[in-house]
């Protein structure tokens, strides 16, 4: 039997117990834990205490509950999408940025707000300026896996150009409206994985503890200055983004010609 130490939460000492079976090969991926009584007898403790460590390995999606048959072990989970990620631009100045292969769901969502701590830094203005804010909602075709995106693009960056007046034009046009009005572009991406936010998991349809997958990309004008903010987020458990990487020099990660 295990040995449980009194002192400080018990499921919580059952749980990591259970981790290291886990970790340690004792229970594979794929297959059974021992059942709720099982666990009870091995540990010495209460049916509460087995019930709150098995939910605790459950948000961190060590485990899964299937109703009726009991806790498994999940498998691994395999990227089995991909976002490719990569800007290329064809002869007649047409911007392309993978968005042409999904299907969008719903239509943009369009309103006006202004950059706070988190986007201002990486627009390089202060907080406060005034930018559009454009949503999507696009589906990989015939993948189920969902995408929401968005766009932030500072009034001073719309200001004399078609986006003043359509910010909800699509990604790859905005590129090329700003490259038709002076800008040679540059990009700069960033990609990480966290936990869900409730309205993240809701319009993404997530699983439990399954994490999001968070792109930002940065679209760069005249004299390195910041024009758009762009961020990607999806089901980091079945996707990963791609990227088509030129010897460049830093922030000079210009299109690639078809």
């Amino acid at each position: 039997m295990a040995e449980i130490q009194r002192p400080g939460a018990l499921y919580r000492q059952v749980a990591a117990a259970i981790r290291d079976g886990i970790a340690g090969g004792e229970y594979p991926s794929g297959t059974p834990l021992p059942s709720e009584s099982q666990l009870i007898d091995r540990y010495q403790v209460s049916r509460p205490t087995v019930r709150n460590a098995i939910a605790a390995l459950r948000a961190e999606g060590l485990i899964e509950v299937i109703h009726g048959k009991g806790s498994f072990v999940r498998s691994a989970p395999v990227s089995s999408i991909t976002v490719d990620r990569t800007v290329t631009r064809d002869c007649k100045g047409n911007f392309y940025a993978g968005f042409e292969a999904w299907k969008l769901l719903e239509e943009p969502s369009v309103s006006r707000s202004h950059t706070d701590s988190a986007s201002a830094p990486l627009l390089e203005l202060d907080e406060g300026e005034a930018v559009f804010v454009v949503d999507r909602l696009w589906e990989i075709t015939g993948a189920g896996v969902r995408l929401a995106h968005r766009i932030l693009i500072p009034f001073a960056t719309a200001e004399n150009t078609e986006l003043a007046e359509s910010p909800d034009t699509d990604p790859a046009r905005a590129y090329a409206i700003l490259a038709e009005s002076g800008h040679e572009l540059a990009w700069s991406e960033r990609a990480s994985a966290r936990m869900p936010l409730p309205d993240e998991r809701a319009a993404l349809q997530l699983p439990d503890a399954t994490p999001v997958l968070h792109t930002t990309r940065i679209t760069y004008g005249r004299e390195n200055r910041p024009l758009l903010l762009e961020e990607l987020r999806t089901n980091g458990n079945l996707a990963q983004a791609a990227y088509r990487i030129t010897a460049t020099t830093p922030r000079q990660l210009a299109a690639v010609p078809d």
